[in-house]
């Protein structure tokens, strides 16, 4: 007989109980949703794309959370996100809850970003004070007035970094 406690089935249960694994699968759901139902790219002119703004968006958002700015930090998400958080401190309590690696940064290194020129994806790595290794994949859309504005993060963990 098949046993449906198998420790395949304790891993992946164990992995879905993990609150970071958890709330990374909603983000990218949340993230993959949103893409799906946007309306496609019109065929005008394609925006030229700054990556230096792109990435400008995301370091203003990390230096906030860092010095636990929460006013700043929340300033920095799209209306989406704001209106699921409520209110700054609440955004900023769940950064501390599920996110401590976000405030407390030791080390940050942008990739260039890809856009499409409404939509634009920021990769970082950081590594926080314990040593810890993580990757953030971000997603910015640009708002009507043309400025960058932060819909979601991804994080993944990449693990211990060795210094020698």
């Amino acid at each position: 007989m098949h046993d449906p406690s198998t420790p395949s089935k304790q891993r992946r249960r164990g992995l879905l109980r993990n609150p970071a694994t958890t709330w990374a699968l909603l983000f990218t759901a949340v993230l993959m949703g949103g893409m799906a139902v946007s309306d496609p790219p019109q065929a005008a002119a394609p925006r030229v794309v700054s990556p230096q703004l792109v990435q400008k968006v995301v370091e203003q958002q990390l230096h906030a959370l860092k010095h636990q700015d929460a006013r700043s930090a929340f300033a920095l998400a799209d209306a989406d996100m704001r209106t699921q958080f409520g209110n700054a401190d609440a955004f900023l309590a769940t950064v501390k809850e599920q996110y401590p690696m976000l405030m407390h940064a030791s080390s940050i290194l942008f990739l260039k970003p890809e856009s499409d020129g409404t939509i634009a994806v920021q990769k970082v790595r950081i590594s926080d004070d314990t040593g810890s290794a993580w990757s953030l994949t971000y997603l910015l859309n640009r708002q009507q007035d043309n400025q960058w504005r932060i819909s979601g993060c991804v994080v993944t963990p990449e693990g211990k970094q060795i210094l020698t």
